[in-house]
């Protein structure tokens, strides 16, 4: 059966896009050559620097920052209320994806588990605590796996 049942382009700045059905808060802050999945939730306030690429069926909490060529796989969950529902964004722990990290799929991370500059955080797995610079973690709780040269490497 060929049927286009979705997948229609939404231009949100001369370069980036996302593709329906998507969910877009207010506010958002969006830099260029940004592509968002569909069946996204980015929430309001958020932040998504150039060259990021979000996959679909993420979920992205207020406030949430995301770096510059940040790679964020389908079916992630990032969350900033430790204790929902708060209601009081007062209360909240927004995360932080640094600059060209990488968030494998189905990973869910936990209000205020940053993830460091260049780190790898492997599928499925949840972070509990911010992940530093430079490393892979990987598993339920996340634990350091290696360095990110390795895990260049082996490509």
């Amino acid at each position: 059966m060929d049927a286009d049942i979705g997948g229609e382009r939404i231009q949100l700045s001369t370069t980036s896009c996302a593709y329906k059905p998507c969910y877009i808060g207010k506010n958002l802050n969006i830099g260029e050559n940004v592509s968002i999945g569909s069946m996204c939730h980015i929430g309001r306030n958020v932040t998504i620097g150039d060259n990021s690429n979000i996959q679909g069926s993420n979920y992205i909490a207020d406030q949430t920052i995301v770096g510059f060529s940040v790679f964020i796989g389908p079916n992630s969950t990032i969350l900033n209320d430790k204790y929902p529902p708060s209601g009081d964004a007062a209360r909240w722990s927004p995360v932080t994806i640094h600059n060209n990290a990488v968030v494998g799929g189905g990973c869910t991370i936990l209000p205020g588990a940053n993830v460091g500059e260049a780190a790898v955080l492997g599928g499925g797995s949840v972070l509990t605590k911010p992940l530093p610079p430079g490393e892979v973690w990987a598993g339920n709780p996340a634990k350091f796996l290696m360095k990110r040269e390795e895990y260049d490497a082996k490509e």
